[in-house]
């Protein structure tokens, strides 16, 4: 589970419900059910316009995604290439199929097996940089989906506004159910700006997050097994994997590996 999402979402629909109990309103003023039939279902609507059947049955593993966390840690790559790179000066590149397959990633397993199979390194390089495109376009779906969600839901909701304020123009004969009428116009947009900006964009963000956050573990992954089909020792993988990394994230890593020296020593 990503922490960050539930969190972010608790944070920022609890904000509005919060400002609303300060502002001595309740629940009840902001439910109207035409009005989020007409954003909901019409949003999907005009999305599914531009949209193909094929994004659309993919919409239950786009949602996954993004509440999913992703298991490809930066420092712990690096661990398991520097891992393999030893096996490697070991026992042989061939010892590094099984190990391999012991690794739930598809992505590194195909680079151990390109390498284990003796493909030319510009060919390895060729291809994993061919499946990083893939999966970007494969992700770049998501992302423009519920971008294009986040687009219309706003139209929508003035859509509805609208709808709501001619009807009531329609009943100027009773001015005294003009004020709810108008409050209930104005639900309509209140709903198409709160779930554009409080659920599908921020949700099209953390998509084009960890689609950077992965293509760069990847990266990290080519670097490790062009190195380790080099022939490079150990250190060498590393201090090239760690090139990926931000400064701080080096550093922790210079730390833990002294401090770790230190108890050894200590022991």
């Amino acid at each position: 589970m990503d922490v960050a999402t539930v969190i972010g979402l608790i944070l920022a629909w609890g904000a509005l419900f919060v400002s609303l109990g300060m502002e001595g309103g309740s629940l009840a003023d902001l439910f109207n059910l035409p009005a989020l039939v007409l954003v909901v279902v019409g949003t999907i609507g005009a999305t599914t316009i531009g949209s193909s059947m094929k994004t659309l049955t993919s919409i239950s593993s786009i949602i996954k995604t993004a509440f999913v966390s992703n298991n490809l840690n930066q420092t712990e790559v690096i661990d398991l290439m520097v891992g393999f790179a030893k096996i490697a000066r070991r026992e042989g590149v061939l010892a590094l199929e099984e190990a391999a397959s012991k690794i739930n990633n598809r992505f590194l397993q195909k680079g151990i097996e390109l390498v284990v199979d003796g493909t030319p390194s510009v060919m390895v390089r060729e291809i994993l940089e061919t499946e990083i495109v893939a999966m970007q376009d494969r992700h770049k779906m998501g992302e423009s989906l519920f971008t294009t969600l986040g687009g219309f839901s706003p139209t929508l909701g003035i859509i509805g506004t609208v709808m709501g304020l001619i009807s009531m123009l329609a009943k100027l004969n009773e001015p005294g159910k003009m004020g709810h009428a108008i409050a209930a116009a104005f639900v309509a947009t209140l709903y198409g700006v709160a779930f554009a900006n409080l659920i599908y964009l921020p949700i099209a963000g953390k998509l084009k997050s960890k689609t950077s956050d992965e293509v760069l573990a990847y990266e990290m992954i080519i670097e490790g097994v062009m190195s380790i089909q080099s022939g490079d020792n150990p250190r060498i993988v590393e201090t090239r994997m760690m090139a990926y990394l931000p400064p701080a994230l080096r550093m922790q890593r210079e730390r833990s590996k002294v401090e770790h020296v230190r108890e050894k020593m200590a022991a």
